[in-house]
C-alpha cells in the first residue's frame, strides 16, 4: 500500500484531474455543446490529459530527486516510497497509455500530444534551470489541453479557446514564480536560476503577481465579446477575486511558507475558473 501511495502521490492526482478536465473545457468551447462531440473522443482527451500530466509529474521528480531531498523531502522518491528507476517506468507507462488514447482519437491530437510531452521533457532535462523561460514552457504545458479539447471537438483551434489557453498560460507563470520562491534554497544548492534566485524574492513576488493580474485583466473579454454566457460571470469574479487577494497576500508576505500557502491557493482559483469556462460555454 505504501509504494502504491507513492505513485499516487507522485501522479498529482489533482493536476492530472484538471489537465483532463481542462481537454473537455476545451472541447466544450470550441463545440458549443456536448451533443456535437463524440462522447468517445472526449473520453480518449481526457485520458490524454490525464496520464501524459501524471507521467510528466513523474520524470519530474526523477529528475528533481536531488532538489525535493531539500525541499520537498516528503515526496515520493526522497521519502524512499518509490524508487527513482520505478518513477521511469512509472512515467513510460503513463505515456504509453496517452499516447495510445491520443492516437485513438486523431492523428492531429497524436502531434499535439507529442508536443506538448516533448515541451515537458524540455523543460524538466534542460529548461529548469533556466529560470523564467522554463516557468514559459510549464505555463504552456497547462495551456495546451484546452488547444487540445478545441481540436478533439472541431479539428481545427478556435480562437476563442486560444483566448482561455492564453489566460491558463499567465495565471500557471505566475504561480511557476511563486513557487520559485518556496523553492529558493534548493535551486540555490543546484544553480537553477529562477527569478527568486537571480533578483530575490521580493522582485519575484512583484513579478508573480503582475502575471496574476494580467490574467485578472483578460477575463471579462469573452463575455465583451459574446463568447460565454451569463453564467461565466459568477465563477470568474470568484476566480478573479481569489487571485488579486492572493496577490497582495503575497506582496505583503513573500517569505517560503507565506508562498507556499499562495501557490497552493492558486491551484484552487484555477479550478473555479476552469468551472466559469464550463458554465460560460454550456450554460
Amino acid at each position: 500500500m505504501a509504494k502504491l501511495s507513492g505513485f499516487l502521490r507522485m501522479m498529482r492526482p489533482v493536476n492530472c484531474l484538471m489537465m483532463g478536465f481542462a481537454v473537455i473545457v476545451g472541447a466544450t468551447l470550441a463545440g458549443q455543446s456536448f451533443s456535437s462531440i463524440s462522447w468517445q473522443s472526449l473520453v480518449y482527451g481526457f485520458i490524454t490529459g490525464f496520464m501524459l500530466t501524471g507521467a510528466s509529474m513523474a520524470i519530474n521528480d526523477y529528475y528533481d530527486r536531488d532538489i525535493d531531498a531539500i525541499n520537498e523531502p516528503q515526496r515520493s522518491i526522497p521519502s524512499g516510497a518509490v524508487k527513482p528507476r520505478e518513477a521511469l517506468v512509472f512515467a513510460f507507462v503513463l505515456t504509453a497509455i496517452g499516447f495510445a488514447a491520443s492516437l485513438l482519437t486523431s492523428i492531429f491530437c497524436s502531434f499535439i500530444a507529442m508536443i506538448a510531452w516533448i515541451v515537458f521533457v524540455g523543460y524538466t532535462t534542460v529548461g529548469k534551470r533556466s529560470g523564467l523561460p522554463g516557468n514559459f514552457l510549464v505555463s504552456i504545458c497547462v495551456a495546451i489541453p484546452f488547444v487540445y479539447g478545441s481540436v478533439v471537438a472541431a479539428d481545427a483551434v478556435q480562437l476563442n479557446v486560444l483566448l482561455f489557453a492564453l489566460i491558463a498560460f499567465l495565471s500557471i507563470t505566475g504561480r511557476e514564480i511563486t513557487k520559485g520562491v518556496v523553492d529558493v534554497k534548493g535551486d540555490e544548492a543546484r544553480n537553477v536560476m529562477t527569478l527568486a534566485v537571480r533578483f530575490g524574492e521580493k522582485s519575484a513576488a512583484i513579478a508573480a503577481v503582475a502575471f496574476y493580474l494580467f490574467a485578472v485583466s483578460l477575463s471579462p473579454i469573452p463575455w465583451f465579446m459574446d463568447l460565454v454566457s451569463f453564467w461565466y460571470i459568477p465563477l470568474v469574479v470568484v476566480t478573479d477575486f481569489g487571485l488579486i487577494a492572493s496577490s497582495l497576500m503575497l506582496l505583503k508576505d513573500y517569505s517560503r511558507e507565506s508562498a507556499r500557502k499562495i501557490k497552493n491557493t492558486v491551484m484552487l482559483w484555477l479550478a473555479v475558473g476552469l468551472l466559469a469556462f464550463v458554465a460560460g460555454a454550456v450554460g
